[in-house]
């Protein structure tokens, strides 16, 4: 089978989520290729062999943390080169899609970004993609060089498929551009204990309806009594009820979880945007007409300082 190339997101060798599903999708159309860069590269190894890699390319040098995206562009199309894989898969992560748009435009490829599925086709692999606010699902392929697609978190199942996993070194020689941005410092991400909101397989989001800062622990309580992350709407923090970080949306993050719990959100086209992908939505809000209720499994009309202190009492009940 042609190899396809899985560009690995990780933190000192602990594989993130994202990239175990990008293995699962790679081997519908091909044998795997991890290519794994930076601090702890050969660390990865033992998890991607576990989920389907047959090859790991690495290469660790202090310029992956110094300086933006550039020396992984180079690097990534090192491996291009050197493989001639016929896909290159990305997680669909802000970092991600910038180094996927700038090695297809280095390769003179057409480029997939925020695709939900991938499957064989007659030749390029072909990528379903949920557009226009998920209004519409779209099936995609590139006629143009080796498509390179990004995928979007939660998209596919985490699947254990064992396979050699043989491990090679990458030979990378950085571009000029490579040293172009350095960065200068870094400030550690405070802790929450709550899974990263974009890898969730549970979302419990708040909006205008929490009505203050000081609500928004009514909706980290059900959150944490389900081991969920916590999202806000663009009302929430604009008001500067939540971090900006949390938002969910056209302008924020976009969420695909197993589960979306919305919670006083009415259901704007800039929110929807964001979350409209998740497999299942229930929203509880007051106002029985909210846009919100038309695109859910599972609705709630009540106010929700009655239903989710509730709920998470439930939860607490069933688990405990």
């Amino acid at each position: 089978m042609a190899e396809v190339l899985v560009f690995v997101d990780h933190v000192d060798g602990a594989v993130r989520k994202p990239t175990l599903e990008l293995l699962t999708l790679a081997r519908r159309i091909g044998d795997p290729v991890a290519v794994a860069l930076g601090n702890g590269a050969g660390d990865t190894a033992a998890a991607l062999a576990e989920h389907g890699a047959v090859k790991v390319l690495t290469h660790e040098a202090a310029e992956y943390a110094d300086y933006l995206v550039v020396p992984k562009v180079d690097a990534l199309q090192a491996a291009y080169e050197q493989v001639s894989p016929a896909a290159v898969l990305v997680p669909s992560s802000a970092e991600g899609k910038e180094i996927a748009a700038r090695l297809a435009l280095r390769i003179k490829s057409g480029i997939i970004t925020d695709a939900v599925d991938l499957e064989a086709g007659d030749g390029a692999p072909i990528a379903t993609q949920s557009v226009f606010a998920a209004s519409y699902t779209t099936k995609s392929t590139v006629t143009s060089g080796t498509p390179v697609i990004t995928v979007k978190p939660n998209s596919a199942p985490v699947e254990a498929a064992p396979a050699a996993g043989t491990v090679e070194a990458l030979t990378v020689a950085f571009s000029a551009q490579a040293a172009g941005t350095k960065v200068t410092s870094r400030t550690p991400r405070e802790a929450t204990g709550r899974p990263d909101l974009t890898e969730a397989a549970i979302v419990v989001s708040g909006g205008r309806g929490v009505n203050g800062a000081e609500n928004f622990s009514v909706i980290e309580a059900l959150a944490d009594s389900l081991g969920a992350a916590v999202g806000a709407s663009r009302a929430a923090v604009d008001a500067g009820w939540y971090p900006h970080s949390n938002q969910v949306g056209q302008t924020g993050k976009s969420v695909s979880p197993q589960l979306y719990i919305a919670s006083g959100i009415s259901g704007a086209i800039q929110h929807r945007a964001g979350m409209q992908t998740s497999k299942t939505i229930v929203a509880i809000n007051k106002d029985a007409e909210a846009p919100i209720f038309d695109l859910v499994d599972y609705g709630v009309v009540g106010d929700l300082f009655d239903v989710v202190p509730a709920l998470t009492e439930e939860v607490k009940t069933r688990k405990g």
